[in-house]
C-alpha cells in the first residue's frame, strides 16, 4: 500500500489489556493475550509489561500519532503515504501522494491523540470533520469506493492507480472509529454517509468474492480477495452495511489455506506478516471464533512462526533483532517476509512487523522494539519514531516513514495498553451484526502452547506477487 520504484500493473480482552497496561495479569491463562505463557495450575500474578516497556510504548505512540497531524493536508485531511523522518520542524513534506489507507489509519490515530492528550481536542475534531467532509463531498469515488493513491491537496487519483476495495475498507474502519469516539453530530452524520454510500455488491462484480479493484479504462481487476489475508475487514464491513450489504455467504467463499512451519500450523496465504494484523487493528476477534478458526489465536501462531522463520534464516536475526513485513528496502518497496520465504530478505528489519503484532506476542514484540530503539535509535529513530526499515550492517536506514506502517504500529500499541481502538470501533452496531451473521461465537482457549524454539526454514521458494498494487515512488 505504499510506493514502489517499479511500474505499477494495470481477552474479555478489555480487562486483560488494562491489566497488561500497567497493573497485573491475574487468572487470565485462557486469554489470547496470555497465550505465550504456560497455563498455571492455580491463579498467579505476573506482569508482562514493565514501567520501562510502557514508557517506550508511550514514546512510540506519541511520535507516530504526530505524523497524522503534521503530514495531513489541512484543507483535505488526506494523509501522505510517506514522509521523511529526519526532520526537526515537522513541516509538511514535499511528497504529494496521499494514501486512502493511511488516511484511515490517521483517523484512528487522531482518536488516540485525543485520548492521550497529545493534541488539543478542538484541533483534532476540526481535522476529523475536514477529512470526512472532503472525502464525502469533494473526493472522487466510484460507487463509494476510493482510489488507492491521490494528490494530497486536490484528491485527484494518480496516474494508473486503481479504485481499491481493501484500502477503502481501511479508510472506513477509521471513519467508523471517529464516529464511535466523538460525541459530535456533524462527525456522526458525515461518517454515516460515507459508510452507507458504499455499493458493496458492485465490487463483487458478479461473484461471491471481491475484486481487488477497478480501473476507469479497463474495469475490474481480475484477481480477487479469495484467500485469507487482511480481507476480513472488507467482508465484515460489507456484510454489516445497513444500505448495500452483501450476503453472509461471501464469508465462506474465500479460502483459508493451511500452512505448517515446523511446530506451527495456522491459516495463511503466501503473504507478508501484515495480513495477520490489519483487520485485527479494529475488529475484536479475541475470545471468538467462527466455523473455521479463532483468528486471534491464529495471528498469535503466525507471529511465533514468523519470529522462528527470521531466526532460522541465519541472516543476523536474533531475539533482539527480527521482523520483516511489506515495506521499503534499499531498492524500493517490496512485499517480503515469510514463512515461506518471500522476496529478497537480506537481514533488514521492519519495526512495524513486531509493532503490528504487539497484542499477539507482547513480551517478544516489546523486547525487540525496545532493543531496536536502544541499539540503533541514533540512526533508525526520527521525529515520527522508527524509520520504515533498516539494515545496520549495510549502513542503510530508510529516510522515510510510511503512513500505513506507523498506523498499524500505534493502533496495536494502544490496543495492547488499553484495548481502546477495539472497544471504540466495536461500539458501532454494524461490526457486531456482521460478526453475528458470519457465525462468530464466544470461545475459550483451553490450552496455551509453549513457545517452540526457532528452527531452520525450509528451502527457499520463489518470491510472490504482493496482494495489492503499488504505484511508483513519488
Amino acid at each position: 500500500m505504499s510506493f514502489s520504484t517499479s511500474t505499477p500493473p494495470k481477552i474479555t480482552r478489555r480487562r486483560a489489556t488494562q491489566l497488561l497496561g500497567g497493573a497485573i495479569l491475574s487468572g487470565l491463562a485462557a486469554s489470547p493475550l496470555a497465550a505465550q505463557q504456560a497455563a498455571p495450575s492455580q491463579s498467579t500474578y505476573s506482569r508482562l509489561l514493565s514501567d520501562e516497556d510502557l514508557a517506550f510504548l508511550e514514546e512510540m505512540e506519541r511520535a507516530g500519532c504526530l505524523y497524522f497531524t503534521e503530514q495531513a493536508d489541512p484543507a483535505s485531511g488526506q494523509v501522505l503515504d510517506r514522509a521523511t523522518n529526519k526532520t526537526a520542524t515537522g513541516e509538511f513534506d514535499q511528497h504529494f501522494a496521499a494514501s486512502i489507507a493511511a488516511t484511515g489509519y490517521g483517523l484512528a490515530a487522531l482518536c488516540i491523540s485525543d485520548k492521550r492528550g497529545y493534541q488539543d481536542t478542538a484541533r483534532i475534531k476540526k481535522q476529523v470533520i475536514t477529512t470526512l467532509d472532503f472525502h464525502l463531498n469533494k473526493m472522487p469515488d466510484e460507487h463509494g469506493f476510493f482510489y488507492h493513491f491521490s494528490d494530497v491537496k486536490t484528491g485527484k487519483p494518480l496516474i494508473n492507480v486503481e479504485v481499491s476495495s481493501i484500502d477503502t475498507a481501511i479508510f472506513l474502519c477509521g471513519v467508523l472509529t471517529v464516529r464511535a469516539y466523538f460525541n459530535d453530530r456533524r462527525i456522526t452524520d458525515l461518517a454515516t454517509q460515507l459508510y452507507n454510500r458504499v455499493d458493496w455488491p458492485w465490487m463483487l462484480n458478479g461473484g461471491k468474492t471481491f475484486s481487488m479493484g477497478w480501473y476507469p479504462e479497463t474495469g475490474f481487476i481480475s484477481t480477487r480477495w479469495d484467500h485469507y489475508s487482511e480481507l476480513m475487514m472488507l467482508y465484515l464491513l460489507a456484510i454489516g452495511s445497513p444500505t448495500h450489504p452483501i450476503s453472509p455467504d461471501s464469508w465462506s467463499a474465500f479460502t483459508r489455506p493451511p500452512i505448517t512451519f515446523g511446530p506451527y500450523s495456522y491459516i495463511s496465504g503466501r503473504d507478508p506478516l501484515f495480513v495477520h494484523q490489519f483487520s485485527h487493528a479494529w475488529f475484536d476477534f479475541a475470545g471468538k471464533r467462527d466455523a473455521y478458526a479463532n483468528y486471534f489465536s491464529n495471528s498469535i501462531t503466525a507471529t511465533r512462526a514468523h519470529k522462528a522463520f527470521c531466526l532460522g534464516l541465519k541472516r543476523g536475526y536474533t531475539d533482539d533483532y527480527w521482523g520483516v513485513s511489506a515495506s521499503d528496502w534499499q531498492h524500493g518497496y517490496t512485499a517480503w517476509g515469510g514463512p515461506p520465504l518471500m522476496g529478497p530478505v537480506d537481514g533488514s528489519v521492519v519495526p512495524s512487523a513486531a509493532a503490528g503484532s504487539l497484542p499477539f506476542l507482547p513480551h517478544d514484540c516489546v523486547r525487540v522494539l525496545r532493543a531496536l530503539r536502544e541499539n540503533f535509535g541514533q540512526d533508525a529513530w526520527g521525529r515520527y519514531g522508527f524509520c520504515d526499515a533498516f539494515h545496520p550492517e549495510l549502513h542503510w536506514y530508510d529516510p522515510d516513514v510510511l503512513g500505513i506502517d506507523l498506523g498499524i504500529s500505534v493502533i496495536m500499541a494502544e490496543n495492547l495498553r488499553s484495548a481502546f481502538i477495539w472497544d471504540t470501533f466495536m461500539q458501532n452496531p454494524e461490526p457486531i451484526a456482521a460478526m453475528k451473521a458470519c457465525g462468530f461465537r464466544a470461545t475459550r482457549q483451553t490450552t496455551n502452547p509453549s513457545e517452540p524454539k526457532p528452527i531452520a526454514i525450509p528451502g527457499p521458494s520463489q518470491p510472490v506477487t504482493p496482494s495489492t498494487n503499488r504505484p511508483p515512488n513519488l
